[in-house]
């Protein structure tokens, strides 16, 4: 099965870009209602995903001298690219088997999905993975039709 039929398009996706601010970030993640979000750069490579816990760690990060004060004006010295916490939502291929799409299902609730030269393309969403398996179970517990003559 071919995963661009789950493929929710990048221009239907709600993403930030890495140089955004962290008051941006954090506003574009509060009003979509997400608890993570993908950050690609101006060039449309794709960087990593954002999570909530990434901001709340900054916010309790010790090295916070030059920003005592933790207030949301201070947050726009910061930009995305500084919070991120390494890669936890590791990006696929469109060629991916829909199994590997389920492995990587296990751990995040959206998977990136990148093309050949690394341009963040969309996210298939654990939903989406979940309903194709259920319906394929399904179909496999549906009894043959019978020919009446």
């Amino acid at each position: 099965m071919n995963i661009a039929y789950f493929l929710l398009p990048k221009s239907s996706v709600a993403y930030l870009y890495d140089d955004c601010t962290f008051r941006q970030g954090l506003e574009k993640m509060r009003y979509h209602g997400y608890t993570a979000i993908p950050v690609i750069s101006r060039e449309g490579k794709y960087i990593g995903t954002v999570s909530e816990g990434d901001f709340l760690w900054r916010l309790l990060a010790e090295d916070q001298a030059d920003l005592p004060t933790c207030s949301m004006k201070d947050m726009e010295r910061l930009q995305v690219r500084d919070i991120l916490r390494g890669n936890n939502y590791p990006p696929v291929r469109i060629t991916v088997t829909m199994e590997e799409l389920l492995h990587s299902a296990m751990n995040q609730n959206f998977i990136p999905v990148v093309d050949d030269l690394g341009n963040f393309t969309g996210i298939v969403t654990r939903k989406d993975i979940i309903r194709y398996f259920a319906e394929q179970k399904d179909a496999e517990q549906t009894p043959p039709l019978r020919k009446i003559v």
